[in-house]
């Protein structure tokens, strides 16, 4: 199903199909690594293995599953096997974060299989059906959570397996989280629908504050309205208006707390033709206008200061 080019419009860029696949070296029980942004990974991707995931630089968007919601440094979460997830950061052409990651990845099934040896290892069962939906964690458990992933590229072999043991454990006992992807969410996780849709969400990230339309869209993807309105909805969990809306807001929370650009000016930046629907949407999302936004913003930046 391959995309369309629709007449004075660009193009969705084409990317390779989004199936990641994880190769653990044979002395390792896990993989851990370090990875600059962007690189040929940092895609809408999904494999078996568990990943924790650490931000250590920048801001952007994170999508888990059906979740959108927003990153900066020190983000810590957990992703399970099968569920769909990517942490954008808007970059300049050639620009390169180094080192922005930390990925650790691991396949639970290890770690239920030793459970009959390590019974102890049987404790981590509610952790692991948690993770299905992806969490992220908060407080003094992002920040040693973090910290032990960092330690862990400082050590090999059995000193890394013991933080790695730390860390889980760290993590399935907290009650600093919240859970990210909704429990109904089941995308079609085939390599060509996850390649559309990985196209589909990387032209949005870099063309929502135009006047993007669901036909033209859709178009794009070479689907009718109504085909690719199903499509999307299944494989994302949001509506194209609500991903579309999500993605405006966003943007707009970050002018509003790092610029003094006038509220009005940000309606059309992010996208919004008129102020009254933009003040309708912040309201709704956020449960305050964007001007308490923005004096709340202030006012936590102060208390840090």
């Amino acid at each position: 199903m391959a995309f369309k080019r629709r007449k004075n419009t660009a193009a969705i860029p084409r990317t390779a199909p989004s199936f990641e696949h994880i190769v653990t070296e044979v002395s390792d029980s896990f993989l851990w690594r370090l990875d600059d942004y962007p690189w040929e990974r940092n895609v809408w991707n999904f494999h078996p293995e568990y990943e924790i995931h650490l931000l250590r630089k920048s801001s952007g968007v994170v999508l888990v599953g059906d979740h959108i919601g927003e990153f900066g440094p020190g983000y810590l979460t957990i992703v399970g096997g099968g569920l769909p997830h990517d942490w954008v950061t808007a970059v300049q052409p050639g620009e390169l974060i180094e080192g922005r990651d930390i990925v650790l990845q691991f396949d639970p099934e290890r770690l239920r299989g030793s459970a009959d040896m390590l019974p102890e290892l049987r404790e981590l069962e509610p952790f692991l059906e948690r993770s299905l939906r992806g969490m992220v964690f908060h407080g003094g458990t992002a920040l040693e959570g973090a910290a032990l992933m960092e330690r862990m590229g400082t050590v090999h072999g059995l000193a890394r397996f013991c933080l790695f043991l730390e860390l889980v454990d760290l993590l399935a006992r907290t009650d600093e989280y919240e859970l990210l992807s909704s429990p109904n969410f089941q995308p079609v996780l085939d390599a060509a629908s996850l390649d559309i849709i990985q196209r589909t969400l990387t032209y949005l990230f870099q063309h929502f504050a135009e006047d993007l339309k669901l036909p033209d869209v859709a178009e794009l993807a070479g689907m009718s309205e109504s085909t690719f309105s199903r499509f999307f909805q299944k494989n994302t969990g949001n509506s194209f208006s609500d991903h579309l809306a999500k993605l405006r807001l966003w943007q707009a929370c970050k002018l509003l707390a790092d610029t003094d650009v006038p509220i009005t000016d940000i309606c059309f930046q992010v996208g919004y033709m008129n102020i009254s629907n933009f003040n309708r949407a912040f309201l709704r999302k956020h449960k305050m206008t964007p001007t308490s936004y923005r004096k709340l913003s202030r006012q936590r930046l102060a208390m840090r200061a």
